[in-house]
């Protein structure tokens, strides 16, 4: 491990740009500084480091080729800073063709990062239209066969970005992927977003499904929770199930059966209370954790201790758990 380690209560060094200036050389995009519904500037800065975790748990999606704030941090650095406080590993996860290849290229440098590949659901419309969807799901299908990959993702319906007209492709999308995983024998993180009853009803009509299927970023209420649970599905539990207003998704997280429940940043996005808005990272995971044990009345080292048990069922087992 590298000098990355975060001190409770200070920002870790790797994210301090007195200490890892930007020097515009790391590709990859870049979070916008307005916050996505206010248009405000947002806080470019990091949030302190929080207090490290008793039992490791994995941060189960992450996109490390997005950069935010001040600073450029590399894949290493990440994964020290997260490891120094209780994260033992991540899995990167792809939308496109390009960053599903950096999540494979950043897993075969790093043993403790594996990667998810898909085309995010916003895209699919896009790229049918313009003819370079089968392409494109080729390239994804190709990279479904490495060993760095254990799940295809994220995929599913976003129904807040995609209007009527391109919900066609966004559903065929989802069904393409939703085989892609069966086939390969691999996990599948769904992104869904105002889609909740058709998320169901495609999973419910494919003819086969993936033995591990993967609501990332939960943002179903009491119900949906309620039919996972019925049909074994996980819920990773994200930065916004901390936001004040989240009063449905943490009654959610309460009913939820603790053998399908999962952590999650979304790094760089939705960074957990008090911090919301600022830039996100793989060593956050323990703020959302301690709240999630809060709202649960579970004791915070054994929540810990299921969570990470539940990321080996659902992936496989590639960090060791303490």
């Amino acid at each position: 491990m590298s000098e990355a380690i975060a001190n409770s209560g200070e920002t870790p060094s790797a994210y301090r740009p007195e200490i890892s200036p930007t020097t515009g050389e790391v590709d990859g995009p870049v979070r916008s500084q307005s916050d996505e519904k206010s248009k405000k500037k947002r806080r470019l800065d990091y949030p302190p480091a929080p207090e490290p975790l008793p039992v490791p748990v994995i941060d189960n999606h992450a996109h490390l080729d997005f950069r935010d704030g001040l600073v450029e941090v590399s894949v290493a650095q990440h994964l020290d800073t997260a490891q120094s406080v209780g994260v033992a590993g991540a899995i990167l996860v792809g939308y496109d063709a390009a960053s599903s290849e950096f999540a494979v290229r950043a897993a075969l440098g790093d043993h403790r990062a594996k990667a998810a590949v898909a085309l995010h659901p916003n895209d699919a419309p896009h790229l049918a239209e313009t003819g370079g969807y089968d392409a494109a799901f080729d390239r994804i299908a190709e990279l479904a066969t490495r060993p760095e990959v254990v799940a295809v993702g994220e995929t599913g319906l976003d129904y807040f970005r995609t209007a009527e007209w391109g919900r066609d492709a966004q559903r065929k999308s989802f069904f393409d992927h939703i085989q892609l995983a069966s086939e390969r024998g691999l996990a599948m993180q769904i992104h869904n977003r105002d889609a909740h009853s058709d998320v169901v009803a495609a999973l419910h009509d494919a003819p086969s499904l993936p033995s591990s299927v993967v609501f990332h970023c939960f943002s179903g209420d009491a119900e949906l929770a309620r039919i996972c649970n019925r049909n074994g599905w996980y819920m990773s539990f994200s930065g916004s199930v901390t936001f004040k207003n989240s009063h449905d998704l943490r009654e959610a997280l309460r009913i939820a059966d603790p053998h399908l429940i999962l952590v999650e940043t979304d790094s760089p996005f939705l960074t957990p209370h008090p911090f919301r808005g600022q830039p996100n990272a793989p060593y956050m995971v323990p703020q959302t954790m301690r709240l999630m044990a809060e709202v649960r009345g579970a004791e915070l080292s054994q929540l810990c201790q299921q969570v990470m048990f539940n990321t080996h069922q659902a992936y496989g087992q590639w960090t060791a758990a303490r």
